[in-house]
């Protein structure tokens, strides 16, 4: 069997940043373990398989490690698959996914993701990620399936070193740290060891977040983000009621075919 594949960096302003993901479109579904095991081969953050229906498309993630619920950045790079290399002449598309609908428009040359915001509430720091990161924050947050610590510096986030072996016996999908920025609204990195993914270059879920958080305290509806990997990402992000609307750019590294 031959699988067209694509790999495709997103919230990228050029080649070589942002977050690369794997996109494999595909008539019908194989079954999950050779997904896995195509992700794990891949050893990408993310792998996406996206399969066309009546009223445009189902979409699943995996990391090299697991099945996720929820990407951005690999939702942003299927929808550029199926605009750019396929065609596709609308300008929003809908994916259905375990996380329920998912539309992503074209804004001129940006993707711009609607996703839901995720419900958080106030706890106190799990012991083990302070351990990991060796700073106290101000203030921490649960989500879903992710913590979210607040600290005072953009210094902070930019220096952070955190012991990842300590981190993945946190029971969680990832930990985002953020602070404000200096040339940004806000900064953040997200460090997923569970999952595979020591740290994601830029993840639009976390955005789910940080979004709401940062707009309240901000006061803003509007904010630019600005991811603080090695790679780097760059975000415009807004509120829309119970949904946050993530947008970047995205460009096409990779054509080829997966032989299994």
């Amino acid at each position: 069997m031959k699988l067209t594949f694509f790999q495709v960096d997103a919230f990228a302003e050029r080649l070589f940043k942002g977050n690369p993901a794997a996109v494999i479109p595909l008539t019908r579904w194989l079954d999950d373990e050779t997904m896995q095991l195509i992700a794990m081969e891949n050893n990408l953050p993310e792998t996406a398989f996206f399969v066309a229906s009546e009223d445009g498309f189902e979409v699943r993630w995996f990391t090299p490690k697991a099945e996720v619920n929820l990407c951005g950045h690999a939702t942003l790079a299927s929808a550029h698959v199926i605009f750019t290399e396929h065609k596709d002449p609308r300008n929003e598309i809908t994916f259905q996914s375990k996380s329920g609908p998912l539309r992503v428009t074209k804004k001129n040359d940006l993707l711009q993701l609607d996703f839901p915001v995720d419900v958080v509430r106030p706890v106190d720091a799990p012991n083990l990620i302070i351990q990991a990161l060796g700073k106290i924050p101000e203030a921490c947050y649960k989500g879903k399936t992710d913590y979210m610590l607040v600290f005072e510096t953009e210094k902070e986030i930019l220096d952070m070193n955190p012991n990842f072996n300590t981190l993945m016996k946190v029971k969680t999908r990832g930990t985002i740290v953020t602070a404000p920025g200096k040339t940004v609204d806000f900064v953040s990195r997200f460090f997923a060891p569970a999952v595979g993914v020591d740290e994601d270059p830029v993840t639009g879920s976390s955005h789910t977040m940080l979004t709401p958080y940062w707009a309240k305290r901000l006061g803003k509806s509007e904010l630019t983000a600005h991811q603080l990997s090695k790679r780097g990402g760059e975000l415009l992000v807004s509120m829309n009621n119970n949904r946050v609307l993530i947008a970047g750019k995205t460009k096409t590294f990779l054509r080829g075919e997966i032989v299994i």
